[in-house]
This record gives C-alpha cells, sequence and structure tokens, in this order.
C-alpha cells in the first residue's frame, strides 16, 4: 500500500490551517503545521513531500523562508499568495517556488494544485508495472535532459532546477526549433493554462531558465523572444536525440 504524501501547512492563520487540514486528511494526504518560522524549521521540512508556505508570516516572511530552504533542499514549494499580487507570485518563483495559489482559495483548487506539482516531482509514490529499458532522455547541443530522474545537464554541468523549470526545460527540448505560446510553456510549467491571458510568470520563469543555461552569455543565447508569438529554443548546432 503507498505511503499518503506528506504535506507541511505554514500559516501564521490557526482557523485557516485547520480547515486546509480538515480539507486534505480526507484527499489522502498527511498533513502537520507551523505557524511561525521556528516551528518551520522544527517541523523538519525536508522530510516532507511538499511544503504549503504563506508569504506573510510572523517575524521572517515566506519569502526569506523559502530561500534560506532552497539552499539545502529541492522539496516542492506553493506559495499563498495575495489575490491577484503578482509581485509576490514573481518573487516566489525566482527564488525557487514550484507553483502559487492566491488568497481566498478554492480547497478543491488547492489539492489539484498540490497534485500537479507532486506530479512533477515525482513525490506521490505510485505503483510500477515494468520499469522501461532505457530512461527517457533528450539531448540537443550541449543540453542533455533525463525525464526518469528529473535532471538536466549543460556542458556536463548538473543543473539546479526547480520542477516548474524542468518541466519547462523539457518542453524547450521536445518543440526545438518551434515557436511555442506562453499558454504551452504555463500548461508545461505549472500544468494549467490561462486562455488569453498572458501569464507573466512563464516569462519570469523562462529568463531564470536562460540564466541557468548561459548565465555568462547573452540572455537569449538559446531561448529567442518571438514577438506576439512566444519563444523558440534554438539549435545551436546540434539536433535532438
Amino acid at each position: 500500500m503507498m505511503n499518503p504524501p506528506r504535506l507541511l501547512l505554514v500559516d501564521d492563520d490557526v482557523e485557516l490551517i485547520e480547515m486546509m487540514r480538515e480539507y486534505l486528511e480526507p484527499e489522502g494526504f498527511t498533513v502537520s503545521a507551523a505557524h511561525d518560522s521556528a516551528a518551520f524549521w522544527a517541523a523538519t521540512p525536508d522530510a516532507v513531500d511538499l511544503v504549503i508556505l504563506d508569504v506573510m508570516l510572523p517575524g521572517r516572511s515566506g519569502f526569506e523562508l523559502l530561500k534560506e530552504f532552497r539552499k539545502r533542499s529541492e522539496v516542492p514549494v506553493i506559495m499563498l499568495t495575495a489575490k491577484d499580487n503578482d509581485v509576490d507570485r514573481v518573487v516566489g518563483l525566482e527564488i525557487g517556488a514550484d507553483d502559487y495559489v492566491s488568497k481566498p482559495f478554492n480547497p478543491r483548487e488547492l489539492v489539484a494544485r498540490i497534485r500537479a506539482v507532486l506530479r512533477r516531482t515525482k513525490a506521490e509514490t505510485k505503483p510500477v508495472a515494468s520499469a522501461p529499458a532505457c530512461a527517457p532522455r533528450l539531448a540537443i547541443d550541449d543540453v542533455e535532459l533525463d525525464a526518469s530522474s528529473r535532471e538536466a545537464w549543460c556542458r556536463n554541468a548538473l543543473l539546479d532546477l526547480t520542477s516548474a523549470e524542468f518541466g519547462l526545460l523539457e518542453f524547450f527540448l521536445g518543440k526545438a526549433g518551434q515557436v511555442v505560446g506562453r499558454d504551452e510553456l504555463s500548461q508545461a510549467a505549472f500544468g494549467r493554462q490561462n486562455g488569453n491571458k498572458i501569464d507573466r510568470n512563464v516569462d519570469t520563469l523562462v529568463s531564470k531558465l536562460r540564466r541557468k543555461l548561459d548565465p555568462d552569455e547573452g540572455t537569449e543565447v538559446r531561448i529567442k523572444t518571438v514577438r506576439n508569438a512566444g519563444y523558440i529554443y534554438v539549435l545551436l548546432g546540434g539536433k535532438a536525440s
């Protein structure tokens, strides 16, 4: 029998924590809670499958905690942000958040976001009928990606990617040489589309991915902006394999 995914809820709103617990536990999650930064570290966050972290916390902010947490752990983090606050969302993504949920939120949306992130990070254990003979890999020029281990390399150096950045890179490599729109990239990174609304958070992720692929080069060496259309991953000389 599979172990239930372990969640750590971090928010100083005790009533909200209890509401989330009452909804999440019947959905098959094991839930623990912390109400401030000290309780967050005491709860051993690197031992859970996913952290839900509020931006506004007493003492140290959720951003400060996330920045420090990312120095030691790749456990996925969903940020709780103020409604329609694009600044909070962009900052969270910049420092390593995997997704965000705006307050107030629908509990069903929260569950859907949690499961989407867990699927992307393979933290939610599922039975495997049979292992593939060869791990699915993509390689273009000096960039290589292993979908089974969710690891990627550039110039033989392992890249430090969040799950959203990995999803973005995997999609770009699979569509190398083709123009792709922001809705497609949003689906690849976050598991959702935004219809006619341009997702500025996709632009933020693309910028982060560019810097990680080519920290010492120009901003658009591999991923070029196509005005009014989206982006294209440029083949520098090699072919997909």
